[in-house]
């Protein structure tokens, strides 16, 4: 990742200006407060963005859209958790106009925070809306999906032999690919990405949602009835986490290892295979990557379908604040940029070309996406998505991967990873649904 991403992702609260001329941004109440209109008379809001990826996208673009529609927009990132985030701004009564966040936080605000956005154009180009008591409330910003990504050009350089993903569902297939490219001289053909978020809120996270019954699995691991050690899915996806552990590039120090590393290796060729989702491109492009990349589901000795879809669905939304501290101007102004983002050919290319997203809009056009994204979206087309867990207690990616990362470590095994992971949801408070 480019240091100027990582500078900002370390900073506690972070204020960006995306406009030449500045809006004051305080979001505050009514036509006359700072927040409504900027010192040259524009209206100004204020956009909360929880996505450090595209950080330096919407300052560029947030420029270009002042200066064409006359608005001025700042955009606010946190490095704190969105949902103690969102809490401290409305408690201080200094809410976002718009703000980007996750599922569950829709969820959890929109019955007191967000304006209904039911009857607006661009609902009837998407699936992926979030309505709450019959009403509109959440935007869908883009379609993610995780799964393992592939440098098919190494594998090639190994093997002689173009790759073909669907011939590698199973983890036996799998395995003897890894074996064939050790043997050709690929040293260490995976990679493993060590961060707690991608461990705990990703890896893990896959455990739940590719149970039967989805709700009822993560009931009872808040009732602490569940048995996870037993579990046929939780078996199946510690055998392909192993399995990715064993021909690790980093397999004498997992913990060691820095992502920066793991996406350049995978970029160039060096490994061939790392678990992770589409937003990776944001690094991988920052490299000498090959040609053909993608993405496939991860390989598991499984009948339930399971190993034959990525998972994911809509990731990040918006939704407006309808708080007597966001006057009317500026909840149509954020309206409008919605609208601009679907419906006009410079809000797509923003989305596509600029942030590397993956439309959640039938009416945009995704061949100008990465490769990555271009799986994702291929994948969805077919339906071929098992659908993201959007309930996940907001520490469960930070305790959750801390036992993961033990378990990498040598410092436990996977009983004891179970155990850990057991222990955690019981003594955790329910989330709202």
């Amino acid at each position: 990742m480019k240091k100027k991403l990582l500078a900002v992702s370390l900073v506690a609260a972070m204020t960006l200006s995306l406009t030449a001329c500045g809006g004051n941004g305080g979001g505050g109440g009514g036509d006359t407060s700072a927040g409504a209109n900027a010192a040259d008379g524009k209206v100004a809001i204020t956009i909360f963005n929880s996505k450090i990826e595209v950080q330096e996208q919407f300052e560029e673009m947030a420029k270009e859209y002042s200066a064409s529609k006359g608005v001025d927009v700042e955009v606010y990132y946190s490095n704190d958790t969105v949902a103690a985030h969102m809490a401290t701004r409305y408690s201080s009564n200094d809410p976002y106009t718009l703000s980007m966040v996750d599922a569950k936080d829709i969820y959890s605000l929109a019955k007191e925070h967000a304006v209904d956005l039911t009857g607006e154009e661009w609902i009837d180009k998407t699936d992926y809306e979030i309505s709450v008591d019959g009403k509109v409330v959440g935007f869908p910003v883009c379609i993610e999906a995780r799964g393992l990504i592939y440098n098919a050009d190494a594998v090639k350089t190994v093997t002689g032999k173009d790759f073909n993903p669907d011939e590698y569902k199973t983890l036996d297939a799998f395995q003897g690919l890894l074996e064939e490219l050790v043997a050709g001289g690929m040293a260490a053909p995976t990679g493993v990405m060590k961060e707690d978020w991608s461990l705990g809120g990703h890896y893990l996270a896959e455990v739940y949602e590719e149970q039967p019954d989805v709700n009822g699995f993560v009931s009872s691991l808040y009732a602490g009835s569940a048995d996870l050690a037993n579990n046929a899915k939780w078996n199946s996806m510690m055998d392909t986490f192993d399995t990715l552990l064993k021909y690790n590039y980093a397999a004498n120090s997992p913990i060691a290892a820095e992502r920066e590393i793991s996406e350049q290796k995978l970029a160039e060729g060096e490994i061939a295979f790392m678990f992770g989702g589409n937003w990776d491109w944001s690094m991988i492009n920052a490299y000498d990557y090959t040609e053909n990349m993608g993405m496939m589901p991860l390989p598991q000795n499984t009948d339930d379908g399971s190993n034959e879809k990525l998972v994911g669905g809509g990731s990040k939304y918006m939704f407006i604040d309808s708080s007597d501290n966001t006057s009317d101007a500026q909840r149509e102004a954020a309206k409008d940029f919605l609208n601009w983002l679907v419906l006009e050919e410079e809000g797509n290319k923003f989305l596509t070309e600029k942030c590397a997203l993956v439309p959640a809009y039938s009416n945009i056009s995704a061949d100008s996406l990465d490769p990555l994204s271009k799986s994702v979206k291929k994948y969805a087309d077919e339906g071929k998505l098992i659908g993201n867990y959007d309930y996940l207690p907001d520490d469960h990616f930070s305790r959750c991967g801390a036992s993961i990362q033990k378990y990498m470590a040598g410092q436990t095994d996977r009983a004891g990873l179970a155990a850990e992971i057991e222990s955690y949801w019981s003594s955790t408070t329910p989330v709202a649904q």
